[in-house]
């Protein structure tokens, strides 16, 4: 039961990083432990003996076989984040901007160093990775938005992206669909005014994205750990620039001089200018304290992962 709890929060913690542009869930998963646990789920559920076994009314081994107490924790987590627990970060988001960035740029900052750790040769390839997935990153927080698309084929498309990104961690679902034109449309809009005219398209498109990607991860953990994981460090590495909690706002303007309107009556994002702030005020010192806090909250769950596995060890060796 305990577990269970614990895996929900964490399907919390992805269904809240997945609402904001910048932050990544599949850095949540690869934070708390379980991004390789979510990819063999996803595969599972998606897979042909997952179909097979429901045909034929085998639902205890198909709970056995897809992992079904976790992949229920998971889900239920990221749902209740999405359409409760979203609402209260995007009203920090949209009011507090600098501390929300500040709190998840400490988080991200401490993972990239746990999560390297775990790579066990730092060597020319590995280190090559990591400054390609860095560069990619990098590159995608340069790329200017799109404008929104109702377009069935787009929405599919961006599920798929979407879907995609949201399991590799320092690529930010929301993001892409910042760039793409379509994050209020999708993430905002259509879920609170539940138009499934817009949610249809985007949800088959997901699945597809996360069973073409879950495949692909899960072989590429098994097979080359060290490169996937300098991979995914480079890729969160990049993203502190995406979530550096200083940042102007440039819009989206017309040749007539007037801002370009999405169809809410909201200006739409042209790109950021990153800045370091110059003076030392209150606003500059409780964001540093978050992002002081989220580098603790990391360590501190490495410290108890850590505890858990040298206890798992030890009993082992027992036996």
């Amino acid at each position: 039961m305990k577990e269970s709890f614990i895996t929900f929060i964490k399907g919390i913690l992805i269904g809240v990083a997945n609402v904001i542009p910048g932050v990544s869930g599949g850095t949540i998963a690869l934070i708390t432990g379980i991004l390789e646990s979510l990819l063999n789920v996803i595969k599972k559920i998606l897979s042909v003996n997952s179909v097979k076994l429901l045909l034929k009314g085998q639902l205890k081994q198909w709970s056995n076989y897809v992992d079904f107490k976790f992949a229920v924790s998971i889900a239920a987590g990221v749902i209740i984040a999405i359409v409760s627990v979203a609402r209260l970060f995007k009203y920090l988001f949209d009011n507090y901007p600098v501390y929300l960035w500040a709190f998840f740029f400490g988080l991200v900052a401490a993972s990239i160093y746990f999560v390297l750790k775990t790579v066990k040769k730092l060597n020319f390839a590995n280190i090559l990775f990591l400054f390609t997935g860095t560069t990619i990153a990098i590159l995608i927080a340069f790329l200017h938005p799109a404008s929104e698309n109702r377009d069935l084929f787009y929405l599919f498309l961006c599920g798929i992206i979407a879907a995609a990104s949201m399991i590799l961690p320092g690529i930010s679902g929301s993001f892409v669909l910042v760039l793409m034109g379509n994050y209020e449309l999708v993430m905002i809009d259509s879920i609170n005014e539940l138009n499934f005219n817009i949610l249809i398209p985007v949800a088959i498109g997901a699945g597809f994205g996360m069973l073409a990607l879950s495949h692909i991860l899960s072989w590429l953990f098994k097979n080359f750990p060290d490169q996937i994981i300098s991979l995914l460090s480079g890729f969160m590495l990049g993203s502190l620039l995406i979530i550096w909690p200083w940042k102007i706002t440039i819009w989206k303007i017309n040749e007539f001089g007037e801002y370009v309107l999405n169809r809410s009556g909201e200006k739409i994002v042209e790109r950021y200018s990153w800045f370091f702030p110059e003076q030392l005020n209150k606003e500059v010192l409780i964001a540093f304290l978050l992002m002081l806090i989220g580098i603790f909250v990391i360590w501190y769950m490495e410290q108890i992962a850590f505890k858990k596995r040298k206890i798992y060890e030890n009993n082992r060796s027992l036996f």
